[in-house]
Parts: structure tokens; C-alpha cells; sequence
């Protein structure tokens, strides 16, 4: 390690020690500062899939299940605190700690499926991103394109496609090089979370103007009070449980950690991190969401059925009453963003996950060209809509069975000595995250069975 390095890395413990002496709450904005890892984790989670949930929601039950989400993500951040605790007091990479101490299977298949969902789920991503980039255009500068402009609309939208890949690609490839580019990277994640927020809080505001907010309702919302009992409630229920975090996200969690340099003296900064840059942007952003589409669609009689995608929502949002800008331009640009922070963490999951495979260096030539691995998705304009179904469930059932199992994998590794020696959690706070992460084993196990049995039937 260099001594600029060396000098950067002690004058960070410091001021972690300095933080440390304050009450919670002044805590948080040196914390915030120094965050990092669990930005892009809310990145990676609040892409397509969240955003159709969250519709789904919204549209569906109204504001009865606003609580679902919550505590969906209260179950994968659980799961998430036990793997940082283990990698930074180890400075274990996660592959090989898993190859090591669980099962080598169980460590192949987990980064197997990390880097083929990431790049199967691009195939949906690029479509989105390339729908609401088009929605973006039109709005604001009123050119269309359709079968009198010249340009067949497929092709405009894969030239679309290729833009969003470009700045994805040049993002991944400078957070590569790690250095400055990971803070810089950083930085950008959080200034777009923001800005996702801002979207959508605004689409909110301006239903909530126009009359069509309960917010008696949406607070009791919040409290769950009744579990649904009919198959589409409960399907809801297993893809909340399915998009908040996802098999993807639980590889590249911990070598983002070690991209930073943190090691055990950063333990409670990674748990405000995983605070502050995943569960509040995620909660935040998909109950807006929820929220605005329960005000503008529940209870309607507008058709929803089979339309609840971000490409059809801003339409029919305005049908709805609200304004143009708020409902298509506006409502564009988050979806837009959630699509992005996703793509680009796809791109990092699958270089990460070869460069455990087939143990590559992370600052060489093929990790970097790992990362472009998910290209081929910007296809997923043509033949998204044709493939789709094929891949749903497999890709589901396959990565939603090894979820659960790594999860195992972890609670196993988080009572190994021999792994985490000292830091091994004894006394009190050992069964209370047992029983934890137990909790959290049952929910999603259940959750998968449940849910392959649907589509499979």
C-alpha cells in the first residue's frame, strides 16, 4: 500500500473514531460522507422489478400493502449486516470464503447465477431504460418517432439502448480502475438516488394537490395488519421479497466492501451505510410509488389489467389528471434512473463474479472485459417481449432456490470459529441473530416454493 494511501486510510479511522463519540444522530452526516458500499447495493435494487412491484401495489391494493416492501428489505439487510460483519473482520473474499468453508457448489452455483441474472435481467433494463429515454425526448422536445418519421422505431429505440449501454459501460469501467473512481462512482449514486427520490416525490406532491392522496390511509398502510389470502396478493407479497435484494446483490456486497479498504474498525459504518444508502432510498422511492399509483389507479375504473409497466404508467398517469410534465417527464426520469444504477451494477457483479470464478486480478484487462459481459442485453429491445417468458422462471426459480441456501451459508459461517475467530458473536447477541436470520431463512424459502408453485401451475 502506498503511503498516500496509507496516510488516507488512518486519517478515515480517525475520524471514525471521532464520530464514534457523538450521539446517533450527528453521527449521520459524517457517516453519509463516508459511505459508500450500501449506495450501491439501493442502486442495484431499485431497478425494473421494484418499480412494477411497487406499481402493482399501488394499482392493485391500494395503500394496504405499503408495509410489504419495508419489511421485505428489513429481511434481506439482516442477511446483509451478517456478511459485512464476516467480510470485514476477515477480509475474506465472499467467494472463498464460501468455497472454503460452506461448499464449493454452493459457492460456483451463487456466482454462477449472480452473473447470469445479471446479464438475463439487462435483457429487461435496456427495453426500460430505452422507453423512458424515448418518453424523455418526446416530452421535452416533442420529436416522436413512428411509421411517418422515416426511422423504424425499434432501431431508434436499440440507438437509444446503445447510448444508455455507453454510459453505463464507461461508468463500470472507471469504477474498475478503483482508485479515486470508486469515490467518484460513489458520489454519483448518491446524487442520483437523490434525484430519484426528488422525481417521485414530486409525482406524489402533485397527486397529493390534486386530491387524489389518503394520507390517513397511506399511514395505515405502513402497519401491517392482515396478510393477503388470495394467489395475486400473495404473489405480490414473493416479488417484494424477491426484488428487494436479489441473488446479484449478495456477491458483489461484500467485494465492494473491500474496494474501500474497510476493515473491522468500519463495522458500524457499514451498518448506517446499508441504513442510509439502502433501506431509506428503497423505502423511500418504491412507496412513493406505490403511493402515487394507489392514488391515481386503485378503485378506478380505468383498465389496468396486463398495462402495469413504467413504459404505460406515465400515460396513465396523465389520464389520470395529472399534469404532462409530473406524469411523463418526471415519472420518466426516475424510472430512468433506477434503470441506469441497475445496469451499471449488473455490469460490476458480473466482473466481480469472474474474477472470483477464475480468480483475475480486479485491475486487470479481463476483469474489465467481464464487465462488458451484459451487452449483449441491449438486444432486449427486439426480442425482450419474445424471450421474457422463457427466461422468468427458470432464472427465478434457479436464483431464488440459491438465495435462500446462501443465506444458510452465511448464518453457518456467522457461528464458525474457525472463519471468524474472534469475531464470532457469542452470549446474547449470537441467538438474537440467529434467531434473526433463521426468520429471514423461513420467509424466503417460503417465499420461492411458494411462488415457483404459482408459475409453474
Amino acid at each position: 500500500m502506498s503511503q498516500d494511501s496509507s496516510n488516507t486510510d488512518l486519517s478515515e479511522i480517525q475520524k471514525l473514531q471521532a464520530l464514534s463519540q457523538k450521539p446517533w444522530f450527528q453521527r449521520v452526516p459524517g457517516y453519509v460522507k463516508l459511505s459508500g458500499p450500501g449506495w450501491l447495493q439501493g442502486a442495484m435494487t431499485l431497478g425494473g422489478g421494484s418499480a412494477v412491484t411497487s406499481l402493482t401495489i399501488g394499482a392493485t391494493f391500494g395503500y394496504e400493502l405499503l408495509w410489504v416492501q419495508p419489511i421485505a428489505m428489513i429481511i434481506g439487510c439482516i442477511m446483509l449486516f451478517a456478511l459485512s460483519h464476516q467480510t470485514l473482520h476477515t477480509q475474506v473474499k465472499p467467494f472463498t470464503a464460501m468455497k472454503k468453508h460452506v461448499s464449493v457448489y454452493l459457492a460456483w452455483g451463487w456466482a454462477i447465477a449472480a452473473f447470469a441474472s445479471s446479464i438475463i435481467w439487462g435483457f429487461a433494463h435496456y427495453p426500460l431504460s430505452a422507453g423512458m429515454l424515448e418518453e424523455i425526448i418526446s416530452v421535452s422536445t416533442g420529436v416522436t418517432v413512428d411509421a411517418n418519421s422515416g426511422l423504424d422505431h425499434e432501431i431508434y429505440l436499440l440507438i437509444l439502448a446503445i447510448l444508455v449501454w455507453a454510459g453505463c459501460a464507461y461508468t463500470a469501467w472507471s469504477y474498475g480502475s478503483h482508485g479515486r473512481a470508486v469515490k467518484v462512482f460513489e458520489t454519483g449514486i448518491k446524487l442520483l438516488s437523490g434525484m430519484i427520490i426528488i422525481a417521485f416525490a414530486w409525482v406524489v406532491i402533485t397527486a397529493a394537490l390534486n386530491g387524489k392522496i389518503n394520507w390517513g390511509a397511506v399511514l395505515a398502510g405502513f402497519i401491517p395488519t392482515s396478510l393477503p389470502t388470495d394467489s395475486a396478493g400473495v404473489t405480490v407479497v414473493m416479488a417484494a421479497l424477491g426484488s428487494a435484494v436479489g441473488i446479484n446483490m449478495t456477491f458483489i456486497y461484500g467485494y465492494t466492501l473491500l474496494h474501500k479498504k474497510w476493515n473491522k474498525q468500519h463495522a458500524e459504518l457499514a451498518r448506517y451505510d446499508i441504513a442510509l444508502g439502502l433501506v431509506v432510498p428503497y423505502f423511500l422511492v418504491t412507496s412513493l410509488i406505490s403511493i402515487a399509483a394507489a392514488g391515481a389507479f386503485f378503485g378506478s375504473d380505468m383498465d389496468i389489467q396486463g398495462k402495469l409497466s413504467p413504459m404505460q404508467a406515465g400515460t396513465m398517469f396523465m389520464s389520470a389528471g395529472l399534469d404532462e410534465v409530473t406524469s411523463r417527464l418526471i415519472f420518466a426520469f426516475g424510472i430512468l434512473g433506477m434503470a441506469v444504477g441497475s445496469l451499471v451494477m449488473h455490469m460490476l457483479c458480473c466482473g466481480s463474479a469472474a474474477a472470483a470464478m477464475f480468480n483475475w486480478p480486479e485491475d486487470g484487462i479481463k476483469y474489465k472485459l467481464a464487465l462488458l459481459a451484459p451487452t449483449p442485453a441491449v438486444l432486449g429491445v427486439f426480442y425482450w417481449s419474445q424471450m421474457g417468458p422463457y427466461l422468468v422462471i427458470p432464472t427465478s426459480a434457479i436464483c431464488g432456490f440459491l438465495l435462500p441456501i446462501a443465506y444458510i451459508g452465511w448464518a453457518f459461517l456467522n457461528n464458525n470459529q474457525a472463519y471468524l475467530g474472534n469475531a464470532t458473536p457469542t452470549g446474547r447477541s449470537k441467538l438474537i441473530f440467529n434467531c434473526a436470520m433463521a426468520v429471514c431463512i423461513v420467509a424466503v424459502l417460503s417465499g420461492v416454493i411458494y411462488s415457483t408453485i404459482i408459475k409453474l401451475g
